[in-house]
């Protein structure tokens, strides 16, 4: 069974925030949905139907979706990483960078040492976010493939590529954020945004 794929595709679905299939050699025991309250818990049933019918070649019995449906404001305070602190301890030629996040009543902290240079600090402080992140996860693996700093319309954006590893599948995501008042803040909320979408199923 694909249930990789299947998994990715219930994910993109209007709404749902979070997905987690479980199953074993005989089929498929359960799914867990995390989701916004955009469309009935039933319609969301019947999609999930669906798409295990077309991908799997099966229709699974309803009884095995579970669907928690949240208001927006309660699913961003569980899903989202939230920026405690930014600091740099400089040397004579390096320095250290620490990214403090608190997510889901944990403080999580992320360290990237490298020289002391303004070039290279936006990965620096990016890399650090990655492993913050990557601490309070339960599965998956997420590294830094890229960041910079960008003219846009006239502002500064900060643009950073994440890769995400999760069952065996690559994804790579771009997240950004404005970075005309605080370049660092908007480094460490561009990883952050490459993120959010699959952050609450890796903590299921």
């Amino acid at each position: 069974m694909n249930l990789a794929v299947l998994q990715e595709k219930v994910r993109r679905l209007e709404g749902v925030e979070a997905v987690r299939v479980v199953a074993d050699s005989d089929g498929i025991d359960e799914i867990h949905l995390l989701a916004r309250p955009t469309k009935p818990p039933k319609q969301l049933v019947r999609d999930v139907q669906t798409l295990s019918q077309v991908i799997l070649g099966r229709r699974i019995d309803r009884r095995v979706v579970s669907i928690v449906q949240l208001a927006d404001s309660d699913v961003d305070m569980a899903a989202r990483p939230e920026l405690v602190d930014i600091t740099d301890v400089v040397g004579e030629e390096k320095a250290e960078t620490t990214v403090t996040l608190r997510w889901r009543q944990d403080l999580l902290r992320g360290e990237m040492k490298g020289a002391d240079s303004a070039v290279t600090r936006p990965r620096r402080v990016a890399q650090a976010a990655v492993d913050a992140v990557s601490s309070g996860l339960d599965s998956g693996a997420a590294d830094l493939a890229s960041v910079d700093v960008v003219q846009l319309g006239g502002h500064k954006v900060a643009v950073a590529q994440v890769i995400l590893v999760t069952e065996g599948a690559e994804r790579r995501l771009v997240g950004s954020a404005f970075a005309d008042e605080d370049e660092t803040k908007a480094i460490v909320k561009a990883v952050l945004d490459s993120l959010n979408r699959f952050l609450p199923s890796l903590m299921l």
